[in-house]
């Protein structure tokens, strides 16, 4: 694809005039990100880029994308701002490319399967003085702003405790349908880095950060052909002196959804219930005085598929992107910038090393000390697959 020169954007400006978008990865999501820039006046979805041409091409007619290409390069000479969309392992290098070429970036969680090339993609977009955004798009529900409120109002008083349940259900389909899926090295981890991550955003979200984390984890469905996890249970501290459950799976049947609960210092609990996965979460309990509320499903719904999943998030990846658009536009940051998913992801890496190390780690810093925590059980160097159940053993 021909395109032309236009000049290095350097510095951390307000956008006049039409926004050029292109999206990066033409997979399942992609159609959310391209939905969503559709409904913002004066934004254009410009180009498309696939590595599969025919895939791209596709998407394009699909979408109305007047240009598809399979050149990163060359979409990003013609963009001024992108979304990336594609497997984990490649968010990095696409970053850094849309950084040097002065292109603002709305990147799909995780930001990275490691904290160095999260590290260095935060960087490289803060010396370019373009906008890096993570996808985090839960935050945008009613149900967690409200949340999100009572915090900052004191309705609620200072977060003291906390539960995070995220039970779902996977088909072994899913993990070998894509070969990138379930393995360390390009996967980055298992339940915790590919799902539960939107809940340990909303979790720090609410907290703050982390002091130490420990963790336990199992493959007990899909061991025989994932590297990774399935099943990840955790106790974390915060730096307030709050304190957490957290708990996920892939390995229901059915799955029984999502759920994070808050305690504050006034002994109140709030909380919201995303059920079926992929639905608007509702505040299911709510136990200020004066309103309170106690709702939970009257049924056990069947599993629905991915695909449902997207849709129905629909709405709110296009609040994200609305807020996206604005921040190029004013010249400011994100609701979710690149630091705040790269804080998610410097949780998850402190489980994954709790895992090998069967002590407390913290996200910064050596290990914590804490007697009594348990002997190290889960280190990743060696794997039992045959046994469908240790997969860190």
């Amino acid at each position: 694809m021909n395109a032309p020169s236009r000049t290095r954007r350097t510095q951390s400006t307000p956008h006049t005039g039409e926004l050029r978008v292109g999206i990066i990865g033409c997979g399942a999501i992609a159609a959310n990100h391209a939905d969503a820039y559709a409904s913002q006046d004066g934004v254009h979805v410009t180009v498309c880029m696939d590595t599969d041409p025919e895939r791209a091409q596709a998407f394009a007619w699909e979408h109305g994308v007047p240009a598809w290409t399979t050149d990163a390069n060359g979409l990003l000479s013609e963009v001024d701002a992108v979304s990336v969309c594609t497997p984990h392992p490649t968010h990095e290098a696409l970053v850094l490319q849309a950084a040097r070429a002065g292109v603002h970036v709305l990147c799909e969680k995780p930001l990275a399967i490691d904290v160095p090339a999260a590290e260095r993609m935060v960087n490289a977009c803060r010396a370019a003085g373009v906008r890096l955004g993570g996808v985090f798009q839960r935050r945008y529900w009613p149900a967690a702003q409200r949340i999100r409120a009572a915090i900052d109002d004191g309705t609620l008083g200072t977060p003291v405790l906390a539960r995070v349940e995220v039970l779902l259900h996977r088909d072994t389909s899913y993990y070998t349908g894509t070969p990138w899926r379930g393995k360390w090295k390009s996967d980055g981890g298992g339940v915790a880095m590919t799902q539960a991550i939107h809940y340990l955003d909303l979790l720090q979200w609410y907290l703050g950060d982390v002091e130490w984390v420990m963790a336990t984890a199992a493959a007990y469905k899909h061991g025989a052909h994932i590297e990774v996890e399935d099943t990840l249970a955790a106790t974390l501290r915060f730096s307030s002196g709050a304190m957490a459950q957290f708990t996920a799976s892939t390995a229901l049947t059915p799955a029984l959804g999502q759920r994070i609960a808050v305690t504050g210092a006034s002994g109140a609990t709030v909380s919201l219930l995303e059920y079926p996965e992929g639905s608007e979460a509702v505040n299911d309990v709510w136990s200020v005085p004066g309103s309170e509320l106690f709702a939970f499903p009257a049924d056990v719904l069947d599993d629905v598929d991915l695909p449902s999943v997207n849709a129905a998030l629909a709405p709110f990846h296009t609040l994200q992107v609305a807020d996206f658009v604005r921040a190029v536009q004013d010249g400011r940051e994100p609701a979710v910038t690149g630091a705040d998913a790269l804080r998610s992801l410097r949780t998850l890496a402190a489980m994954y090393a709790s895992l090998r190390s069967g002590l407390p780690e913290r996200p910064d810093g050596p290990p914590a000390a804490a007697p009594g925590c348990g002997d190290a059980r889960w280190p990743v160097d060696v794997r039992e697959q045959e046994t469908g159940r240790e997969v860190l053993r």
